[in-house]
């Protein structure tokens, strides 16, 4: 039975296995499709750059579909939004191991992300429904540590599958996973309440093509496309955006939560979230070419030497959780985004012939820096949203980090295309600078908090 102090045990264990489990396939199939992507475009007969919309069409749906999914679960209750999204990804898992072709693959990534989507837009939000305020923390801090876990893992697991098998194993493996997940979901999670607000599907559309177009023209910047054809999306994503926005002002519960975006508690929140995994971003994208480019390790190195980051977060993220329900996020998030930063200028400074050894306990600090800083930061965002708009600061939360992500990325592909021999180190750099900047951001919460409390 629900209650405002979430389920009792040993419901509450059963409902966050169930969310667990569904998160897990989510970023693995994430993960273990970067893996396969030259082994697919091998038995798909397609170029190594048209392969990629393997992975761009499945991270450009979840993106577009975040906030309507949100909103749709504080509209229709977050349990159907979850199962909906976890019986369509599973589908989408089938059709993605039947494909005989990259476009058909493609395609059904497209449905795949739709899915997913459904699983992170209202994760957080089951969560809070599911563990009392006064667990709230350790609740938010076990995704994270699923989230990192998932993410350590899935190269591996990639690795294996392929090893005895063909990669559309690497989707039907998702498919008993998903139905007994399924099963599970609508047997534990609970059922939580929605309002009666018409929904907007106009406001849907403008949030699609304004995250679409954003994404496009981020990534245009990054990857040198003619300056016109990137002024033009500019210019149409401000246009759009503008009377998106101006919609949504006058929305009761705006599918872009914008009423959210005016508690600065909140919004300081979503800075720290975004400036953060923009750093995360340029250290990811930027440091498997360092180790191999510039140190000269081999594939199978380089994937050992970035296991300690997630590691790190995993070991992090439970301590961080109970630190989060005693104290302030904001000087929990500035102190771990510190560290972060002090790790990557660390990696930044590595001498030209590094040990394996010198480079995986830097690589474990920023790991260690980043799990302080997430399970408070995401605490805090979710908890200073109404209990009834979770579903809007859960989707919130998702945009947050796949917007800071798409910036990070391009902007490597625009320091690598300007500076291509000392273009990981610069981006190292630049990363630091972002994890500073989110730590500062981070502590400006401390004034907010002891306003709110005068």
């Amino acid at each position: 039975m629900l209650t405002d102090q979430g389920l009792p045990v040993p419901e509450r264990y059963w409902a966050v296995a169930v969310i667990a489990l569904g998160l897990t396939l989510a970023v693995l199939d994430s993960a273990i499709a970067n893996v396969a992507l030259p082994t697919i475009a091998r038995d798909t007969h397609a170029s190594a750059a048209a392969s990629i919309w393997v992975v761009n069409a499945y991270q450009l749906s979840i993106t577009i579909s975040l906030l309507p999914l949100a909103s749709l679960g504080d509209r229709i209750g977050y349990r159907r939004v979850y199962t909906s999204g976890l019986a369509l990804f599973t589908l989408a898992s089938l059709g993605c191991a039947l494909s005989g072709s990259l476009p058909m693959l493609a395609a059904m990534r497209v449905v795949q992300g739709f899915g997913a989507a459904g699983l992170m837009s209202v994760n957080t939000a089951l969560v809070r429904a599911i563990y009392p305020p006064a667990h709230l923390g350790r609740g938010v801090a076990l995704n994270a540590m699923v989230v990192a876990l998932a993410s350590a893992v899935g190269p591996t697991v990639a690795s294996g599958i392929l090893a005895v098998a063909s990669w559309p194993w690497l989707f039907a493996i998702n498919v008993p996973i998903g139905i007994v997940t399924i099963v599970g979901a609508f047997k534990a999670l609970p059922n939580t309440p929605g309002h009666n607000a018409p929904y907007d599907y106009l406001s849907a559309v403008m949030n699609a093509f304004v995250f679409g177009l954003m994404v496009f023209t981020i990534d245009g910047v990054g990857h040198g496309e003619s300056w016109p054809y990137v002024t033009l999306q500019a210019l149409a994503v401000i246009a759009v955006g503008y009377f998106f926005v101006k919609r949504q002002l006058r929305q009761r519960a705006p599918l872009l939560p914008v009423d959210l975006l005016r508690i600065p508690v909140f919004a300081l929140s979503v800075g720290t979230s975004i400036c953060s995994f923009c750093a995360q971003m340029l250290a990811f994208v930027s440091l498997p070419f360092l180790f191999q480019a510039t140190f000269g390790f081999t594939q199978v190195q380089t994937g050992l030497l970035i296991t300690p980051w997630p590691l790190a977060i995993v070991f992090a993220a439970p301590l961080s959780g109970v630190l989060s329900d005693r104290y302030s996020a904001g000087i929990l998030g500035g102190i771990g985004l510190a560290i972060l930063a002090a790790g990557l200028v660390l990696l930044a400074t590595l001498g030209p012939h590094p040990g394996g050894a010198d480079i995986a306990w830097r690589m474990a600090v920023c790991g260690a820096g980043f799990g302080l800083f997430q399970a408070p930061n995401n605490r805090q965002l979710l908890s200073a949203a109404p209990r009834e708009r979770s579903g809007g600061a859960s989707g919130m939360l998702g945009t947050a980090r796949l917007t800071g992500q798409t910036l990070g990325a391009a902007l490597v592909a625009l320091v690598f295309g300007v500076a291509p021999t000392s273009g990981p180190m610069i981006c190292l750099q630049l990363g630091a600078g972002f994890a500073a900047l989110a730590a500062c951001v981070s502590l400006l919460r401390l004034r907010q908090t002891q306003r709110a409390t005068a």
